[in-house]
């Protein structure tokens, strides 16, 4: 039976980079950010029951990204009410992944894993971590948000310490070598448990 270990961690935490390294040493991946862009592709599934929330973002079989931020923030609860459209298709994705999966170990990317209470469906949970110091300095590079966008989006998600309190493992990703022997004892102690 397959192993499910859930990753999770904040924005700029190295998450990405650190499932590369988990698929890298022979795991099974999926993303849930994946599985949104899914939902929300021309003619996926979440495009109409979003749009009949959001008429003037429809366009055709596609949603309009900015008319649809600009209508979260100008009314909050529409956030709440969009999600409980995605996330049941996010679901239904990730057991279809978990289903057709023969691997030993899958790892599934959660950005709001702790969030959503995905972590009782899963046998373990890693998470990411970094200083605020190199996390900040990371979105920053990336030149798409302001200051006050990533003040935004970390209001929205649980603390991280109390990610990192609540995980079974932590993976700091400090520096990439640090974090993949991280990633590969992680493999490790999992295959010794799976093989005993």
């Amino acid at each position: 039976m397959t192993f499910r270990l859930g990753l999770t961690g904040s924005i700029g935490m190295g998450k990405s980079t650190t499932a590369q390294m988990f698929a890298d040493a022979g795991c099974a991946i999926w993303d849930a950010d994946a599985a949104v862009h899914d939902a929300y592709a021309p003619g996926g599934p979440a495009i109409h029951p979003v749009g009949a929330l959001v008429p003037d973002a429809l366009r055709g079989d596609r949603l309009d990204r900015d008319t649809l931020r600009n209508a979260i923030r100008e009314n909050p609860e529409l956030l709440a009410q969009i999600e409980k459209i995605v996330h049941p298709l996010v679901r239904a994705n990730r057991d279809a992944f978990l289903k057709s999966t023969d691997a030993k170990i899958a790892v599934l990317d959660i950005p709001l894993l702790f969030e959503t209470g995905a972590e009782t469906e899963l046998d373990a949970v890693a998470c990411v971590t970094v200083s605020e110091d190199i996390q900040k300095a990371r979105v920053m590079a990336r030149g798409t948000m302001s200051e006050s966008d990533l003040e935004l989006i970390l209001s929205r998600q649980m603390p991280n310490d109390e990610k990192i309190a609540r995980a079974t493992y932590v993976i700091e990703t400090d520096t990439l070598e640090h974090a993949r022997a991280q990633v590969n004892d992680i493999v490790r102690q999992i295959r010794k448990t799976r093989d005993a």
